[in-house]
């Protein structure tokens, strides 16, 4: 697997994630509906099937990789569409998560 695609899985994976947990805050916590709810209950389930998608075949890798993705995302998306802005400290996080992703997926390995 190309390293490209792994990370457009990761991606997926966030966006299916994250925005599955949105929905359903903003079906509960917003007060939109069901609909919402039960749109986000899917997108999380999707999520979990992009998981498998990664080639290597540990699990706990690929999650304790995917953490990393989720908190950046996670920040990526809060801006995006909730109007939060991140502090230096926030950055400064998300990109030692990223880098962790990296040592984590991408090191080179005997």
């Amino acid at each position: 697997m190309t390293i490209l695609r792994s990370v457009a899985l990761f991606a997926l994976a966030a966006l299916t994630e994250i925005g599955g947990a949105w929905l359903v805050w903003q079906g509960v916590r917003e007060h939109r509906g069901w609909a919402w709810i039960g749109a986000g209950v899917v997108s999380l389930g999707i999520y979990g099937f992009v998981a498998t998608l990664q080639q290597d075949a540990n699990f706990g890798r690929i999650l304790a990789a995917y953490g990393g993705v989720f908190v950046a995302g996670s920040l990526l998306w809060a801006m995006a569409l909730d109007g939060f802005r991140p502090d230096r400290y926030d950055i400064v996080g998300a990109l030692v998560c990223l880098m962790g992703v990296a040592v984590i997926m991408y090191a080179p390995r005997g």
